[in-house]
């Protein structure tokens, strides 16, 4: 497969987990959440505190050029955050929807953390595919460009997240 059908792979894959998403926010909220679900978002928080240490871990491997160990960190946290998407989509499926409280006086410091995740989030992935993608197939120099942006965008995600879900879980009404 050449890299013109792998990169339109990639696009097609990205549209589809972003669509996904944004359908998840027009589900109704549903009568009974399962005590289960409820514990998803620390759970994805955790998952998002360990992919930025692996992504932080990641970066001082290569610099090292230890690029086994950065190939097998960076695998990692493409699993981690594969398995946070699953869990994501799974906790939104009930129709979850928190409001930050609007007379809370860091309400615009938390909307701007949760726009700018928001964004970034549905950029990082074909990023990452990219990356991935370039890395394991051994175009070396092309992998680093792609991941000198993929990198800080990735990792801006992953500790977002985190603040995000730090903020808005006092409110959780579940």
């Amino acid at each position: 497969m050449n890299d013109k059908r792998v990169f339109q792979i990639i696009m097609v894959l990205s549209v589809v987990v972003f669509a996904v998403v944004v359908v998840l926010y027009s589900l109704p909220k549903q009568d009974f959440i399962p005590e289960w679900a409820k514990q998803l978002p620390l759970l994805n928080a955790c998952i998002n505190a360990t992919c930025s240490v692996l992504l932080v871990t990641s970066l001082v491997a290569i610099k090292k050029k230890k690029i086994d160990l950065h190939k097998r960190l960076n695998i990692t946290t493409f699993v981690l955050s594969s398995l946070f998407l699953v869990s994501y989509i799974v906790f939104h499926a009930f129709g979850v929807e928190t409001r930050f409280p609007v007379d809370n006086p860091v309400r615009p410091f938390y909307l701007f953390i949760l726009l700018t995740h928001i964004l970034l989030a549905a950029i990082v992935l074909p990023m990452v595919l990219v990356s991935f993608y370039l890395g394991l197939t051994g175009k070396i120099d092309q992998h680093r460009k792609v991941s000198k942006f993929t990198f800080p965008v990735w990792l801006y995600v992953t500790v977002t997240g985190v603040v995000v879900y730090l903020m808005i879980s006092p409110y959780y009404e579940f």
